[in-house]
């Protein structure tokens, strides 16, 4: 473990027993990096890894201090790290989503409220709506799902991960047929299923949900790449018979 990796660990067990709250300000850098046994380099290497990830928030001519530490601030952190995944994650980072998204829903099928109903009610659009519309009316419905669950955590989780995949959800939108009807109808689907209190319906509703775009984009991604495979190999074949080299094309010659 390098010393800067010891150093944020040092950092976050003092958050942790409270010894740090949030807003409270760090002892100055000298003081601190005897306390914790750390050279002074390694220390200044923990804070800005820790204020990247919203943890720690520096203000210049004025110090070192704990962020609020709210969900919605630490899940930016989780964004961050979910837009380094390439397309090739997509399919995984739909499996979280749908997992956490389940949860949320069981949850909100128990304490959403009547406000929170008619919230929900109205992010659903009309059938006439366009694929980047859907799409945002999409983001805002589920938006509202999280939230009704109550918990703050899990609420900036799934806002980080949603981020991600609204690729995903516009070229759905505008590459399969029905996709506007599908979603609204399931939309609608989840909302009643929310208004009978039912958490086994809900969270059975969201799956389908969510559950059709992964197997949409796990179908397609599996033909785009079969697609790709045919393509390389044609063009393979069209060197290899331009040099001369493709076996179909020479063969073996035969003596005069």
């Amino acid at each position: 473990m390098s010393l800067t990796d010891q150093a944020i660990i040092k950092i976050k067990d003092m958050i942790i027993s409270g010894e740090l709250r949030p807003g409270d300000r760090l002892p100055p850098e000298q003081g601190l990096s005897e306390r914790l046994g750390l050279s002074r380099s390694s220390l200044r290497e923990a804070i800005k890894a820790l204020t990247m990830f919203r943890v720690l928030n520096v203000r210049r001519g004025d110090g070192t201090y704990v962020t609020s530490l709210r969900p919605s601030l630490l899940a930016e952190a989780l964004s961050f790290v979910v837009d380094l995944h390439q397309d090739s994650s997509i399919l995984e980072l739909m499996e979280v989503r749908r997992i956490l998204e389940a949860a949320a829903v069981r949850r909100a099928a128990g304490r959403v409220t009547e406000e929170q109903l008619q919230a929900l009610w109205q992010a659903i659009p009309d059938t006439t709506v366009d694929a980047e519309e859907l799409v945002e009316a999409d983001l805002t419905f589920h938006r509202l799902l999280a939230q009704a669950s109550g918990n703050e955590y899990l609420e900036g989780m799934l806002d980080g991960l949603s981020a991600n995949t609204v690729r995903a959800r516009i070229w759905r939108a505008l590459a399969e047929e029905n996709a506007v009807t599908r979603t609204i109808n399931e939309h609608r689907a989840i909302v009643r299923a929310l208004e009978q209190r039912d958490p086994d319906l809900a969270e059975a509703s969201i799956v389908v949900h969510i559950g059709g775009v992964e197997q949409w984009l796990r179908v397609t991604l599996e033909t785009e790449e079969l697609a790709e495979q045919a393509a390389r190999a044609e063009y393979d074949h069209a060197e290899a018979a331009a040099d001369g080299s493709d076996p179909k094309i020479t063969g073996p010659q035969l003596s005069s």
